[in-house]
């Protein structure tokens, strides 16, 4: 099966989308009831400092906390517009920003942050103008900015305008609810249905009929993810396993013992992680063991992950290299692992 497809479905009645790709799994966005969204904005209260960190404990509606980072300015009691960044990990507050930001499919709208730009995916001059052109036909809040992205180029421009339209509409209304005693909740996150139509933005194909998930083949694929193997080609292969402190990857050759089997491996390794990382809902500090090689072969490495993960949509940084030989990288958390719900979702 060649090309994109899009299914959107269920999995043991959660809210789910799975995005194929020459009929391989590319992406999986999996909804949990039982935690707050990324994207979601609350008004919270300021609960107490934690000394020696520099961050906030806040107040969320329904007794849950936030742990906002950068507190600096803040006091026990105030008000503050926050947004969820990502899913909290078991016992800890839910990770929150201060710097809200209004996303759509084709618009994002950011308070306190003026100007009005483009995407740099989008490279034609023509077509940036032409946006721009879009762009300043339709009013903002005070002080707001915004960012047209990259699904914009070649997009109707009445479809761009009304996006627009929409976010700054939201913006208005959920920056002027700042104020307050008690927290509230303010903006839903969106769900992995809503997350495909935001995200998944290249042509594709699109399956909506219940039971997509078992005709297109994402639950085998789903199901397989549990060993966290990932084959390489020519006999290699990565193990990607999750700890409570990091995710630990394991790369090697197999039976090749060819003198370039290490870098090989590793160059393969690299192609394949940020997808690996992707499907398994997998983020945060990310540590690789890889395959024996020269020290002279990092830099080939280097510039695989580099080129890997420049086109992976959560941002992930190449921290380095430790004098152990493994490659540290640290990833943006707001994905749900998978691993731990393959028992519960099988069918």
């Amino acid at each position: 099966m060649k090309g994109r497809r899009i299914v959107l479905d269920t999995l043991a009645g959660r809210e789910a989308a799975a995005l194929l790709v020459d009929g391989t799994l590319d992406d999986l966005l999996i909804d949990d009831p039982g935690q707050i969204r990324p994207g979601a904005i609350f008004r919270a209260i300021c609960d107490r400092p934690l000394k020696g960190q520099g961050g906030m404990i806040l107040r969320l509606p329904d007794g849950d906390s936030a742990f906002l980072r950068q507190a600096k300015g803040l006091a026990p009691g105030q008000p503050l517009l926050v947004q969820v960044t990502g899913y909290s990990d078991e016992g800890k507050a839910v990770p929150v920003t201060a710097k809200i930001l209004f996303k759509s499919r084709h618009a994002i709208v950011t308070p306190g942050a003026p100007g009005r730009n483009v995407s740099r995916r989008i490279k034609d001059d023509d077509e940036r103008d032409r946006l721009l052109e879009v762009a300043h036909e339709v009013a903002l809040p005070e002080g707001a900015g915004l960012i047209l992205r990259s699904s914009c180029a070649g997009a109707d421009p009445d479809e761009i305008a009304a996006d627009i339209a929409d976010m700054a509409a939201l913006a208005t209304a959920v920056m002027g609810d700042a104020e307050g005693r008690a927290p509230e909740a303010l903006v839903e996150g969106d769900g992995p249905h809503a997350l495909a139509w935001r995200e998944w933005t290249d042509p594709a194909d699109v399956v909506i009929d219940p039971g997509g998930f078992a005709r297109e083949g994402v639950l085998d694929q789903v199901e397989a993810l549990a060993s966290g193997r990932v084959a390489l080609g020519g006999g290699a292969f990565m193990h990607v396993e999750p700890t409570r402190a990091l995710v630990a990857v394991d790369v090697n050759t197999g039976g090749d013992t060819s003198p370039s089997a290490g870098l090989k491996a590793n160059l393969a390794a690299a192609r394949a992680l940020p997808r690996a990382l992707r499907v398994l809902g997998l983020g945060g500090q990310v540590v690789v063991d890889p395959a024996p090689m020269t020290k002279a072969h990092r830099k080939q490495v280097d510039s695989a992950l580099r080129a890997a993960f420049r086109a992976d949509p959560l941002e992930t940084a190449l921290v380095g290299w430790t004098p152990l030989g493994h490659v540290e990288l640290q990833r943006k958390r707001e994905r749900l692992p998978v691993q731990p719900l393959i028992g519960i979702l099988a069918p």
